[in-house]
């Protein structure tokens, strides 16, 4: 095997755990049972160990196409050849109770339309990142695969032969059979499940398309670009853990920023700058459900402060404050792109930024939403007083920096945010709190942003104080309120961005960098993309200056299409994307779905709900 470009995959999902389906007909990566637990294929961190799940044509040549099932998060990989044509239908069903068929399973239908196909499968786990051996055990019904930290069935009646600790396979098709393999969790000694029956298989493709389309019909979106909107959505929603309401920011690790760097990070937690973005962007679109549930999360982890009286950035999904980062040595990395990391320090930083996000989210659930509880208000007048207390900290910023703290100006700024919408929201619900100890302390942090966080050689806002370094988070000024996007700072602000990195600037194609890596000291080596989220940040920025000149809301326009133009195949975003059009970074990202999302909303309201 070698290794697919990022974008070539496609993910499916139960709200559990993921998996990306490759152009090539392999599942790369899948933990089990959860987002985060550890994985059984992750070829895609090493083509030799990682494990894989394959399924593709016997003949070399054939065409490989891949795309969703109308409205839905069921993919379909197909192949073409003079011969024939088959297909994968790869999918987790959805909305079953626990004692259904299908209940938490992943189920892959092969099938012919056209002449007839053989094809091969390979079935080789790697537990636990390739550190555990395994059992496999061949049945006439399937394949268990035991180790000492989960087991697997992999039921099918396909008959399976051994093949390097996993188990292979070939068999030949004509127009209209069809094939099934379900992978399954198992107890040791309870066998591999039983094969489904393609009708069986066929009632749970069908369920599962009926699932999606309900739950996306409750969309309100109707805009330009809404196939786009509704992908987003879908993705986002896949980002989820049930159980707890919490939202991942990447169902992968380790995916390179850089090829051949060390920007490598695990991302299958929950940051609550992300996840308040993310209920921002559901709920702008009607699917508030998602956005109760993380309240909910956010409730409870309110009451587990930390001893000092802070929130932590980033979570377990189930809520765990512990993320204990390591490097995996064994494994090379997504094309020799090492360390290999999972678990996550960034849990110890401080980032002042997550207030303002979080009071974001939960002013615009209490207008939008569900009023708040008294409880969670009063967890949150808590922290308010915090940030009055230590708004003045240097911190590690929203780009989780790993080399000297510094006064960022993103950070003052999600302070002034904070406090803003905690005053806006006891004012509206006439909740209690210490509106003039937050209104002073939001004036001043608005004046001293002003003083120090402007850079009068440069004429725009800087990283940090006394940088000349500039930063793309500042384009978020506008889209909370903290200034006019008319104002002439701001204004200037989008004017210096807004221009090549060799003219000072950090757009490249329409496409933003997040920061200069050689003028900031963030603490790694190496290069990295552009930031997708910025480049929706600048698509914001100018659609809300655009109102008074044209040319910005046009600029916008082309730079949202020029964009979406570097999805994937199938509408999918990476954290960023490299200097070829490649997608780099953890994969997909929710961050940027949820920044198109908005982007599209903005930027279809101010082009006019019947323009052109």
């Amino acid at each position: 095997m070698n290794y697919q470009p990022i974008q070539n995959y496609g993910i499916i999902g139960n709200m559990y755990t993921t998996a990306l389906v490759g152009l090539n007909g392999s599942i790369d990566w899948f933990c089990f049972p959860h987002h985060d637990s550890p994985s059984v294929f992750a070829s895609i961190l090493d083509e030799n160990k990682g494990g894989y799940f394959q399924i593709a044509p016997a003949v070399p040549d054939a065409t490989h196409k891949q795309l969703y099932w109308p409205e839905s998060n069921i993919l379909v990989t197909r192949f073409l050849t003079c011969d024939g044509v088959g297909e994968i239908v790869d999918f987790m069903p959805v909305g079953l109770r626990e004692d259904q068929i299908g209940y938490h399973s992943l189920i892959r239908e092969v099938r012919v339309v056209r002449g007839t196909m053989t094809f091969t499968v390979d079935c080789i786990p790697a537990f636990n990142y390739a550190r555990d051996d395994h059992e496999t055990t061949i049945t006439p019904k399937g394949a268990c695969f035991y180790s000492s930290t989960a087991n697997l069935g992999l039921a099918t009646d396909i008959p399976l032969e051994p093949k390097n600790k996993g188990v292979c396979a070939k068999f030949t098709l004509e127009a209209g059979e069809i094939a099934v393999f379900v992978l399954q969790g198992t107890e040791a000694g309870a066998g591999c499940g039983l094969p489904i029956k393609p009708s069986q298989a066929t009632e749970l493709f069908k369920h599962t398309v009926n699932y999606w389309r309900n739950w996306l019909s409750k969309c309100t979106y109707r805009g330009r670009w809404r196939e786009m909107v509704e992908r987003s959505a879908l993705v986002l929603k896949l980002l989820t853990f049930e159980p707890t309401g919490a939202i991942i920011a990447a169902p992968t690790c380790s995916l390179p920023e850089g090829i051949g760097g060390q920007r490598n990070w695990d991302y299958r937690y929950t940051w609550i700058r992300d996840a308040a973005f993310t209920v921002y962007g559901l709920m702008r679109i009607g699917f508030t459900e998602e956005a109760e549930k993380f309240m909910w999360w956010i409730e409870e982890r309110c009451k587990e402060l930390n001893p000092d009286g802070t929130l932590q950035i980033v979570y377990g999904i189930d809520g765990r404050h512990v993320l204990t980062e390591e490097t995996l040595d064994h494994l090379e990395g997504y094309r020799q792109s090492s360390p290999v990391r999972i678990g996550n320090e960034a849990y110890t930083q401080l980032q002042l930024d997550i207030y303002g996000e979080l009071m974001d989210s939960v002013y615009l659930y209490n207008k939008y939403g569900t009023p708040i509880s008294y409880q969670l208000w009063s967890q949150l007048r808590k922290l308010m007083n915090w940030v009055c207390d230590h708004w003045q900290m240097k911190d590690q910023g929203i780009w989780e920096m790993r080399g000297d703290k510094q006064a960022f100006v993103y950070s003052r700024l999600m302070c002034w945010v904070a406090l803003d919408r905690a005053i806006r929201l006891a004012d509206k619900r006439s909740l209690p709190g210490e509106r003039q100890r937050w209104l002073d302390i939001r004036d001043q942090i608005y004046e001293e942003i002003m003083e120090k966080g402007w850079n009068e050689e440069r004429q725009a806002f800087m990283q940090y104080y006394g940088s000349d370094t500039l930063d793309a988070a500042n384009l978020i000024m506008p889209l909370v309120f903290f200034l006019s996007p008319t104002d002439p700072r701001m204004l200037k602000t989008i004017e210096a961005i807004n221009k090549p990195p060799d003219k000072g600037g950090l757009v490249s194609d329409n496409l933003v960098y997040r920061y200069n890596v050689d003028e900031t000291h963030d603490g790694l080596e190496g290069e990295e993309g552009t930031f997708n989220i910025c480049t929706f940040w600048l698509v914001e920025a100018l659609t809300r200056s655009g109102h008074l000149d044209q040319k910005r809301l046009e600029s916008a326009r082309l730079m949202f299409e020029g964009m979406i133009g570097y999805a994937n195949h199938v509408g999918l975003f990476a954290e960023e994307t490299g200097a070829t059009g490649e997608a780099l970074g953890n994969f997909p990202q929710a961050f940027t779905h949820l920044a198109l999302i908005s982007a599209a909303w903005n930027l279809n309201k101010a082009l006019g709900e019947h323009g052109k």
